[in-house]
C-alpha cells in the first residue's frame, strides 16, 4: 500500500503514544473527552427542547398590550433590568 496507513504503522504508532504519555494518562484524557462529549449531546439536547416549547417567553408577551406598542416595552424592559444591576 503506497502512501496508506496499515495495521502495523497503526499499531507502531499506537506503542509510541503510549510509551510517551503513559497509560494512565491516556485513560484520563479519554474520560475527560468521554465527559466533555456528554455534556455537549446534554447541553445540545436541552437547546432543542427549549426551541421547541412555545411560550417561553410568555411573561413579556404578556406586558405587551395594545394600547402601548412593543418598542416602548422593550425599552421599560431594558431600564428595569439596569436599575436591578
Amino acid at each position: 500500500m503506497l502512501g496508506g496507513l496499515s495495521f502495523g504503522h497503526l499499531l507502531v504508532v499506537a506503542v509510541i503514544v503510549v510509551l510517551l504519555f503513559g497509560t494512565k494518562k491516556l485513560r484520563t484524557l479519554g474520560s475527560d473527552l468521554g465527559a466533555s462529549l456528554k455534556g455537549f449531546k446534554k447541553a445540545m439536547s436541552d437547546d432543542d427542547e427549549t426551541e421547541k416549547k412555545p411560550g417561553q417567553d410568555a411573561d413579556f408577551h404578556a406586558r405587551v398590550t395594545h394600547d402601548q406598542p412593543q418598542e416602548t416595552v422593550v425599552k421599560d424592559e431594558i431600564k428595569k433590568d439596569k436599575e436591578q444591576v
